[in-house]
């Protein structure tokens, strides 16, 4: 098996979806104002705002005390029957963004003893990007006692012939959820597709875990983690750790074993890869700009590659002439990496970043795209790509938060 169903919570019928669904924790986390929108719009009504920690309260100070919160609502909505359960089942879903394009998916488990994010490693489930093992424990923090979890995490397959995916779209299938997403979402529609279809399913993802698809070392490579690499890595630390408590036997069959996640191809024409720029608050831009130029001069490789500055709301190109680095987000986070002065955020739409790099103490870098249809090789060959290198789709367009699972 490579892929499993699952026995995932949704929402009861009485319980307003729109309020229920709020976009992935890591999304706008320089934008608290999106947030308080957010909470404006939820109110007190259930929704998965309050299950989750948005990223952009991080510094507020009251961490575990929110931590605690969480998990008790959790419970709480367990024990109040907010839940319906979906025995053994996978969704299939639609998610129509805001511009009409559809992009396809499926919901359902992977095994995490089949993943890892150690470098060197190359297991069936490969992180696509560097793990930021300092992000590592403070998630940890927010999972290790929670006794659901609410995936944001996309895994991609690289499957040109759409041999796995599309065709369960040709069978008649149960609606489970519809629904219009708030703050720009879209629109997103699900359909049961039930446990009996697990096995042509897996017969399906056969041909893509051939060990010698891409001829390099032998090693099958089928998932590749596109959104949520940090949060698969948090999900992979604590079962790591719950599974020295249990035997043999329990481990075999424990929930928390597995990780509920979207699956989508990497040639769903609506799935669209865009950079993820870089900002750097609370600096001199001055004093960045002359160090980087000085990194440049220091530079002998043969890649010329380009970024565009962002201060003071006007745009400037900045060439590095003898890159080593074979991606140009390579190259600018191993400068930003060794400057170590201010902070740096990473932005998801050109225009955030023109309008935070408006202050005399912030300057932002506009990065280009890469190919997605490159995804696959360049991981097997170059190992996973520099942190935070793409994004799929805009900040709004990331997974909302909707499906649920039980871990004990």
């Amino acid at each position: 098996m490579y892929f499993y169903p699952a026995d995932i919570l949704l929402p009861q019928e009485d319980v307003n979806p729109t309020q229920w669904s709020v976009v992935a924790c890591d999304q706008y986390t320089s934008q608290p104002d999106y947030w308080a929108k957010v909470e404006e719009l939820v109110g007190a009504a259930p929704s998965t705002l309050r299950l989750i920690f948005p990223e952009a309260y991080l510094g507020q100070g009251n961490k575990q005390e929110r931590i605690d919160t969480i998990n008790a609502t959790m419970a709480k909505y367990q024990q109040e029957g907010v839940f319906k359960t979906l025995k053994n089942s996978y969704i299939l879903l639609e998610r129509t963004m805001e511009n009409g394009a559809v992009r396809r998916g499926l919901m359902g488990c992977i095994d995490l003893d089949e993943y890892s994010f150690t470098k060197g490693k190359k297991p069936l489930i490969r992180a696509t990007e560097g793990t930021v093992l300092e992000r590592i424990p403070p998630r940890v923090e927010i999972r290790k006692a929670a006794p659901l979890e609410l995936p944001h995490i996309m895994l991609l397959i690289d499957d040109p012939d759409r041999t796995v995916i599309e065709p369960l779209f040709d069978q008649a299938a149960e609606v489970c959820y519809d629904f219009d997403l708030m703050q720009r979402g879209g629109h997103s529609k699900g359909y049961v597709v039930h446990g009996d279809k697990a096995e042509a399913l897996n017969r399906a993802l056969a041909p893509l875990a051939d060990p010698d698809r891409y001829e390099k070392d032998g090693t099958p490579f089928l998932f590749a983690v596109g959104d949520g690499n940090h949060s698969l890595a948090t999900a992979k630390t604590c079962w790591d750790l719950l599974k020295e408590t249990l035997t043999p036997e329990e481990q075999q069959c424990h929930p928390a074993r597995f990780a509920l996640v979207e699956l989508v191809n990497v040639h769903d024409e609506a799935l669209v890869f865009e950079p993820i720029h870089r900002i750097v608050l609370g600096c001199d831009p001055k004093d960045l700009m002359q160090k980087m130029q000085a990194f440049t001069d220091a530079q002998t490789g043969d890649n010329v590659q380009t970024v565009t500055v962002c201060q003071g709301g006007k745009q400037t190109d900045f060439i590095f002439p003898h890159a080593t680095d074979a991606l140009t987000v390579g190259t600018l986070q191993r400068f930003l990496d060794q400057y170590g002065k201010g902070e740096i955020d990473y932005i998801h739409g050109d225009d955030v970043v023109m309008s935070l790099s408006e202050k005399d103490d912030a300057i932002g870098f506009l990065l280009p795209a890469m190919d997605k249809g490159d995804l696959f090789r360049s991981v097997v060959f170059d190992g996973a790509l520099p942190r935070k290198t793409f994004s799929m789709g805009e900040a709004h367009e990331k997974r909302f938060y909707l499906e649920a699972r039980a871990l004990f």
